[in-house]
C-alpha cells in the first residue's frame, strides 16, 4: 500500500478521535517513513529537516498573538466591540437579530477576503477581531461552525479566482510558473478564467452552510467572560494609540512582508503611547503564545511531516500507479487526479506547496490524454486547492480555531476541520471535474 495514502489516512483518522494534531502529525510521519522504505534514522533526519520549514511561521503567530492580546488589554477591542454590540445586538425582536447575524456574518466574510488581496495580512486579522465578538455571537445563538465556514471560504477562494495578494503568489507565481516548466506554454491572462468554475463549488458549499448551521446554538456565556471580560465602562484612554498600533503593524506588515516585524512595530507603538508598559510584555507574550502558540506547533510539525512524505518519493509513484490503471478514461484521470491533490494537501496543510509536487507529474499526464489546456490548468489548481479548507495542518483552518475557541468552545477537527471539508471539498469535487470534463 501506498505510504502517502496510508501516513495521510492515520494523520485524519486520529485527529477525528481527538487525537491532538500534533502528535497525529509525529506518528503519521513515523509510519509513513517507515511503510515508504525508509529507515527510522532516514525518517526522523527528513522529520527534523522540514521543522525549519515551519519555525519562523510559529514565531511569527506568537508575536501576533502578543500583539492581538496587548490590544485586547489596551480596551480598545472591548471599546469597539461594545459599538458594533450595541448597534448589531441590541434588538430585542427576531428579526433583528437574524438581521443582526447576517450582517456580522457579512462583515466577517467581506474582512476574510480582503485579507487575502486588498489587504493581504492573511490570518492575521482573526485573533484581533474574532475574540471581542464571541459575546455578540453567543447573544445571537449563531454557531460558529458556520462562521468557521464563512471565514474559511474568505481565505481560500480569493487565491483560486483574483490574481492579486496571496491570489497573485497562487495563480502567478507558483501555479503559472509550474504548468510553463512542465510542457504547458500559457501565459497569465488563461490561468483565472480556467479556475472559475472550479471556484463556483467554494460557493455552492457557503450556501450549503449558511442552510447547514442555520439553527440556533448555545454557548457558555460564563466561558466567554473568563476570557473575554465585558468591560462597558472600559475606554482606551487613548483611542487613537491603539488604531495607530494597528495602522503601524499592517504598513510594516506589507512593507517587509513579516509578521513578526508587524508584531512588534505595533508592540512599540502602544507602549510609547503608553496603553502598555514594559512589564507587561512578559504576561502579553504569554498570552500570545497561549492564543496562537498551537498554530505554531501544528505548522512546525506539518513541515516535518510534509519533508517525510516527499522524501519517500511515493507520491510519484502513488501517480505512476494510478495513471496505468486509469487508461484513456479521461473522466476516470480526472477524478482520480483530484483525489490524489486532495489527499496530499490534507497532509501537507498548503495548496501553495502542493503545486509544484504534483504539477511534474500531472501537466505530462494531462497533455497526453489529450486535456485541453483550461481542462489543465483548472486540474492542477483543483488538485492543489483541495483539501486546504478541511485540513488539520492548513493555516485556513487553523486560523479560525484560534479566534473561536479562546473560550476552549471550539473543537478544531470537529467544528473547523470537518464543517469545511464536507461543504467546501465536495463541491470543489464535483465542480473541478467538471471543468476538466467540460473546458
Amino acid at each position: 500500500m501506498n505510504a502517502v495514502v496510508l501516513s495521510v489516512l492515520l494523520v485524519l483518522t486520529l485527529s477525528l478521535f481527538r487525537v491532538n494534531v500534533v502528535i497525529a502529525l509525529i506518528v503519521s510521519a513515523l509510519a509513513g517513513g517507515l511503510i515508504g522504505g525508509l529507515s527510522l534514522s532516514d525518517t526522523l533526519s527528513a522529520f527534523n529537516g522540514g521543522l525549519g520549514n515551519g519555525a519562523s511561521i510559529a514565531l511569527s503567530y506568537a508575536m501576533l498573538g502578543a500583539f492581538a492580546a496587548a490590544l485586547s488589554n489596551s480596551g480598545i477591542t472591548d471599546y469597539l466591540a461594545d459599538h458594533v454590540i450595541n448597534k448589531l445586538g441590541g434588538g430585542e425582536h427576531e428579526k433583528q437579530k437574524l438581521w443582526a447575524k447576517h450582517l456580522l456574518l457579512f462583515a466577517l466574510l467581506a474582512v476574510s477576503v480582503s485579507s487575502q488581496n486588498i489587504i493581504p495580512v492573511h490570518i492575521a486579522f482573526i485573533p484581533i477581531l474574532v475574540p471581542p465578538l464571541l459575546h455578540l455571537m453567543s447573544e445571537l445563538k449563531l454557531d460558529r461552525r458556520l462562521v468557521a465556514c464563512v471565514i474559511t471560504f474568505g481565505l481560500t477562494t480569493p487565491y483560486m479566482l483574483l490574481p492579486v495578494g496571496f491570489g497573485g503568489i497562487f495563480l502567478n507565481e507558483i501555479l503559472l510558473t509550474n504548468l510553463n516548466t512542465n510542457g504547458l506554454a500559457i501565459d497569465a491572462s488563461a490561468v483565472a478564467p480556467a479556475m472559475l468554475l472550479p471556484a463556483c463549488g467554494m460557493f455552492i458549499g457557503l450556501g450549503l452552510a449558511m442552510f447547514s448551521y442555520r439553527k440556533k446554538r448555545h454557548y457558555d456565556e460564563a466561558a466567554i467572560k473568563a476570557v473575554e471580560p465585558e468591560q462597558h465602562d472600559k475606554q482606551p484612554r487613548q483611542v487613537w494609540v491603539p488604531l495607530a498600533a494597528i495602522a503601524g503593524a499592517l504598513v510594516l506588515q506589507l512593507l517587509t512582508e513579516s509578521i513578526v516585524i508587524g508584531s512588534l512595530t505595533g508592540l512599540i507603538i502602544l507602549w510609547i503611547g503608553r496603553s502598555i508598559r514594559l512589564t507587561d510584555t512578559q504576561a502579553l507574550f504569554s498570552q500570545g503564545v497561549k492564543m496562537m502558540g498551537m498554530i505554531g506547533f501544528i505548522m512546525i510539525s506539518a513541515a516535518g511531516y510534509a519533508a517525510v512524505l516527499k522524501g519517500t518519493g511515493d507520491v510519484e509513484s502513488l501517480v505512476s500507479v494510478v495513471s496505468g490503471w486509469m487508461g484513456e478514461s479521461k473522466a476516470l484521470a480526472a477524478i482520480t487526479m483530484l483525489v490524489i491533490g486532495l489527499l496530499i494537501t490534507m497532509g501537507i496543510g498548503s495548496s501553495f506547496s502542493t503545486i509544484p509536487v504534483i504539477a511534474t507529474l500531472y501537466v505530462p499526464l494531462a497533455i497526453s490524454l489529450g486535456f485541453s489546456v483550461p481542462a489543465t490548468i483548472a486540474l492542477v489548481g483543483t488538485a492543489a486547492a483541495l483539501g486546504d479548507a478541511g485540513s488539520p495542518a492548513s493555516d485556513s483552518t487553523l486560523g479560525p480555531t484560534s479566534g473561536l475557541n479562546v473560550d476552549g468552545q471550539h473543537d478544531h477537527i470537529w467544528d473547523t476541520v470537518v464543517p469545511t471539508f464536507i461543504h467546501y471539498n465536495l463541491p470543489l469535487l464535483g465542480f473541478g471535474w467538471l471543468a476538466a470534463m467540460v473546458l
